[in-house]
């Protein structure tokens, strides 16, 4: 029923992880409505649509986590201290990325290009990420930052607006 990246997702959880993370009840929204949006338009894709925005609404409203079906997102994910996280439905998201409470992912105006996010970004809380910008491999962006530009692999970025603080060019 699940997808492979779902499977991905739950190796980043505890054991038993939807009893003691409320996050991975988005999760496994987001991985059913992927797998099924894949197989095409039949029948069964349209009344489950009719079905997932409402079941989608009621798990945003208890976990405070909008993963949209339209959003892309690798395997891996893993989301840290659920609540106010937002990831907007034009976004790409990489593997094994790490989001904690705050995080918004999304654009700049109504309409606007979302990000493209790399590998393995460690988000921390309240970090915002916006507009039309690429955030590379490896990646970590501090808490409470605003990431307005594009960030290259292996970097750090904090502050408002983000800025580069640390990049390491050949991490071997």
């Amino acid at each position: 029923m699940f997808s492979n990246d779902f499977k991905e997702d739950l190796k980043r959880y505890p054991k038993r992880a939807f009893l003691k993370e409320q996050s991975v009840w988005s999760i496994a929204l987001y991985r059913l409505a992927r797998s099924v949006n894949q197989r095409g338009e039949s029948l069964l894709n349209s009344l489950f649509n009719i079905v997932y925005w409402p079941l989608f609404r009621l798990v945003e409203t208890i976990t405070g986590v909008s993963l949209p079906k339209d959003a892309q997102i690798g395997p891996g994910l893993r989301i840290w201290h659920f609540g106010n996280i937002f990831v907007n439905s034009k976004s790409i998201i990489g593997e094994n990325c790490t989001l904690r409470q705050g995080v918004t992912i999304g654009n700049r105006h109504e309409d606007g290009p979302a990000p493209v996010i790399g590998n393995n970004v460690n988000f921390g809380a309240y970090a915002q990420v916006l507009g039309n910008i690429k955030i590379g491999n490896n990646v970590n962006i501090g808490a409470m930052s605003v990431v307005l530009i594009d960030v290259p692999d292996n970097s750090t970025v904090a502050g408002v607006p983000a800025k580069i603080v640390k990049s390491v060019s050949n991490p071997a």
